[in-house]
């Protein structure tokens, strides 16, 4: 068996948490590195053979906050990064919806043919995910291993590493600073934690 704790990264300077940064590269907020802080904390007593982290700020700042704690350095991958929203970065669904309605629809409806304005189509945004799935091939069962990044990239990776449809992948919750785990055995995954956020209380 192998361990797979999926973290997502904390709160930003964003200003509000209703926008959508994606490839934005904005910074922790204090609050931000206190629950990184409170991740490492959690993360203190597990044996993480390797770090995987996007290559934004928000989620490689927490990523080494949390490897404080261990021997093992921090992998920056581009796979990790959360979607381009092209010109929705910095948006708020309401000014999405008054300035892109068809976009918008599409968001609702939890459309697979969703296509961001000079930015990621979700054909796009899934095949270069997947890519990171082939790093994890290349380590052992028994190792544990620390993925950093965001909300969309992480859900994507669960639905691929259980063996969801990808029409699922926006039905999991995952908090600023949650933590979830997969299990992975050579016969499938199962899914042993899903946003749990109970260190941040």
């Amino acid at each position: 068996m192998s361990k797979l704790l999926l973290v997502r990264h904390g709160d930003t300077e964003s200003g509000s948490t209703l926008r959508y940064w994606g490839q934005s590269d904005v910074k922790l907020s204090a609050v931000g590195l206190k629950q990184a802080e409170r991740l490492r904390d959690r993360l203190a007593t597990e044996k993480i053979d390797a770090i995987y982290t996007s290559n934004l700020q928000r989620a490689s700042v927490t990523a080494k906050v949390i490897a404080s704690n261990h021997q093992s350095n921090v992998i920056t991958c581009d796979e990790l990064n959360e979607v381009n929203f092209g010109k929705v970065e910095g948006l708020t669904f309401d000014e999405v919806s008054r300035l892109y309605p068809e976009v918008a629809k599409l968001w609702v409806s939890r459309s697979l043919s969703l296509e961001f304005p000079d930015g990621e189509n979700f054909e796009k945004f899934n095949n270069r995910v997947s890519k990171f799935l082939s790093r994890l091939e290349k380590h052992a069962l028994e190792e544990t291993i620390l993925v950093v990044a965001h909300a969309g990239p992480l859900r994507l990776l669960v639905c691929h590493l259980l063996g969801l449809e990808l029409r699922h992948w926006r039905q999991f919750r995952l908090d600023l600073a949650s933590l979830s785990i997969v299990e992975t055995y050579s016969q499938g995954a199962i899914l042993n934690l899903l946003n749990d956020v109970s260190h941040l209380g």
